[in-house]
């Protein structure tokens, strides 16, 4: 098959969920256009703050579609393109979508609160405790991680055979993230004070791209791997207490821009080569010792379903809504754009294998060198295309990075929040957890710990907590619409199918640790294997309890919860 084929099949089936079933769940769940949102009723210039349709969507989809969408289905490919484009579409719509859409209107319905707070009022505290302190440890790996990815992507300074080699396109992508930066805080500014129609606000935010990455390019800079790991988590304190309308909003949406840029790139690309799709539509059930159920699943989140997706919309993203009728495209769109993005990593992966090294190197460089083969055939330099598409996916790891910063923070901040305290009832204890300086600096000093340390002796358990998040998440949705006497049959599939995923796989994990320590114990490495099997088991046995939970009140009887909306 083609990847022209492959792309017609990927819009058509996109665009027509989005018409047909996108609007099918908004009309079933209501959707209230004169109804007054948390970014008015709580707004607070930090976290709550109103932003145009354009402005949100660009938050979300950025946030969500950085690096994710292209490595998994790259690495899933070894089972095939035929499971991963199924998987793709199919999770992207029935899953994904359906969870970020139920995730941010819950949030919306609830004054901006996370999914953590949804488990309160309509499980339990306890549920809520227990998955608050999930979501924080799962943000301090993300953010560990993340920091970790992005500083080496700005090292410009790489030592080799005793000798210091300068990296020019790291040091481009360093000053290019940082005039991105400077030129979201001027344009937050710029949106804020000059109420200029969408028209100038999209022109003078490509102006700012278009300058960044041309300086960027021209003036690299040159600084080590500490300095930056140093420089990127004082950054991130920074952006995760700055009111949203100067920094978070206005960065992602200039790189939506890029982000969208590069994928319009792309299926043009893929139009004008026409690639062919290199791989075996099938391989096996079984590939390398891993099994199709549960990997293809977990490893293939980011462009399918994501739980990380679920903290943003009812983390940031909720917060920012003008108007209920936004939340349709900023979640459910976004997310289809982004399982757009896994096809085109897909077409990407299955043409590499017949251009010269073209799977030899990292997911992000097999896209990167396949993408500008493609635009090549349409007169562009291949060189130039290659450094920009390295460029967006690099700047979006930094997009990701922020915005988890930020969820981590809420997540602690609520997690000794209690909804039937008021603000101003709380003791002396609770205020100074509630307070987001203190609430971010918890976060981050243990995300730079783990850094330091190496938090890659717990990430192959990621794709698990990460899947699990959006098994709970489900599992909050399907109540909340529930008790609030909304359809929600549709989320019962999905969650059934994620918590069988989870649990499959890490049951799988744990016995294959087990049985290293029981038949070699001289190969079990405790801050390794001895690491994966306590977290393992932690996240087992709390997926168990918010899940049993949560089913619980779903099959029984609850009384309904009436919510009061209020006229804009």
């Amino acid at each position: 098959m083609t990847g022209i084929t492959i792309m017609v099949i990927a819009l058509v089936a996109l665009s027509a969920a989005y018409l047909v079933y996108g609007r099918y769940l908004a009309k079933k769940w209501g959707i209230n256009p004169n109804a007054k949102t948390p970014a008015y009723e709580m707004q607070d210039g930090v976290d709550y703050a109103p932003a145009n349709k354009g402005v949100v969507f660009g938050h979300q989809f950025a946030s969500i579609a950085g690096a994710g969408p292209i490595n998994g289905p790259i690495q899933a490919a070894v089972f095939g393109w035929v499971p991963v484009l199924l998987w793709v579409l199919l999770g992207g719509i029935f899953f994904g979508a359906v969870q970020d859409f139920s995730s941010m209107y819950a949030s919306v319905k609830n004054k901006g609160r996370s999914i953590g707070y949804i488990i309160e009022v309509y499980i339990g505290k306890l549920g809520k405790k227990l998955f608050l302190l999930f979501c924080w440890l799962f943000s301090i790996l993300v953010v560990a991680a993340f920091a970790d990815i992005v500083a080496k992507t700005f090292n410009g300074l790489n030592v080799v055979d005793g000798e210091t080699v300068k990296v020019a396109a790291n040091g481009s992508v360093a000053t290019t993230s940082i005039l991105f930066i400077l030129g979201a805080v001027g344009l937050g500014i710029f949106l804020k004070k000059s109420k200029c129609s969408t028209t100038v606000n999209t022109i003078v935010a490509i102006a700012i791209l278009v300058a960044s990455i041309v300086i960027g390019v021209n003036v690299p800079i040159y600084f080590g791997l500490d300095f930056w790991l140093y420089f990127v988590f004082i950054y991130i304190f920074i952006a995760s207490v700055m009111p949203v309308w100067a920094l978070l909003q206005p960065r992602d949406y200039l790189n939506s821009f890029l982000l969208i840029a590069m994928m319009i790139g792309s299926v043009v690309g893929i139009f004008v080569y026409n690639p062919s799709m290199n791989l075996d539509a099938f391989t096996s059930f079984k590939v390398d010792g891993s099994y199709l159920f549960p990997t293809l699943f977990v490893t293939i989140a980011c462009g399918a379903v994501s739980g990380f997706h679920s903290l943003v919309s009812s983390g940031t993203a909720s917060k920012q809504i003008k108007n209920e009728k936004d939340m349709l495209p900023v979640s459910f769109g976004a997310m289809l754009l982004e399982s757009l993005l896994a096809v085109i990593a897909l077409i990407a992966v299955g043409a590499a294998i017949a251009l010269p090294d073209g799977v030899a190197n990292t997911p992000a460089n097999i896209f990167a060198n396949a993408i500008s083969s493609f635009l090549g055939k349409t007169g562009l330099p291949t060189g130039i295309c290659y450094t920009l598409i390295n460029l967006a996916v690099s700047a979006f790891a930094l997009t990701s990075l922020d915005s988890v910063a930020r969820v981590g923070r809420l997540s602690f901040q609520e997690f000794f929040l209690d909804a039937s305290i008021k603000d101003e009832d709380m003791g002396p204890v609770r205020k100074i957890c509630t307070n987001k300086f203190v609430a971010t600096a918890a976060t981050l000093l243990l995300g730079f710990a783990l850094a330091k340390v190496g938090y890659a002796n717990i990430w192959p358990l990621f794709g698990s907590a990460n899947q699990l998040l959006s098994a709970l998440a489900l599992i909050a949705c399907a109540v909340f619409l529930k008790r609030t006497k909304r359809q929600g049959f549709m989320l019962w599939g999905p969650m059934v199918i994620m918590l069988g995923v989870t649990f499959t796989a890490l049951i799988q994990k744990i016995w294959s640790i087990v049985k290293i320590l029981v038949n070699s114990p001289a190969d079990f490495i405790i801050m390794k294997d001895g690491l994966q099997l306590v977290f393992a088991i932690l996240l087992l046995g709390l997926g168990i309890m918010v899940a049993v939970q949560g089913i619980s009140k779903l099959l029984g009887k609850t009384k309904d919860v009436v919510i009061e909306e209020q006229s804009a």
